[in-house]
């Protein structure tokens, strides 16, 4: 995922929507790796919203999870995929403003083997989707 300037940290104005790309499978089946994401940064975040957040104890990595649920001290997060770890499981609650943004729109670029037209127009239909709110994610984390 990119980093943002040190502009950015110095207090400059942040513009209200960013771009990022997904790297890893933690996020599986929401997004894939590759799928580039349309980020609202400053947004109200609300339970079961996929956010963008620096990693708590590796700042400079920017990762996206679903915010599960507020818990004293910000934010307790997971991946979509359980088997991927690198959520809240392992480094407990995110402070809030560790929490960048709330992920609106994922684009999944279109693969070098995808070539037929039948394949083509599914692809233009299922390319751009917003990201929605997952309201059962708190449901999931009573299950785990």
């Amino acid at each position: 995922m990119p980093e943002l300037s040190q502009e950015t940290e110095r207090g400059r104005a942040v513009p209200p929507f960013g771009l990022a790309e997904v790297t890893g499978p933690s996020m599986v089946p929401t997004l894939q790796h590759g799928d580039l994401l349309v980020v609202q940064y400053g947004a109200r975040v609300r339970p079961g919203d996929v956010v963008v957040l620096r990693h708590p104890f590796q700042q400079d990595l920017l990762v996206v999870k679903r915010a599960a649920e507020r818990r004293e001290g910000g934010w307790w997060v997971l991946g979509d995929n359980a088997y991927a770890g690198g959520d809240s499981t392992d480094y407990g609650t995110v402070p809030e403003d560790l929490i960048l943004g709330r992920v609106r729109f994922r684009f999944r670029p279109r693969r070098a083997d995808q070539r037929s037209p039948l394949v083509l127009v599914r692809w233009a239909l299922s390319a751009a989707r917003p990201v929605l709110s997952d309201r059962s994610a708190s449901r999931r984390l009573r299950a785990r």
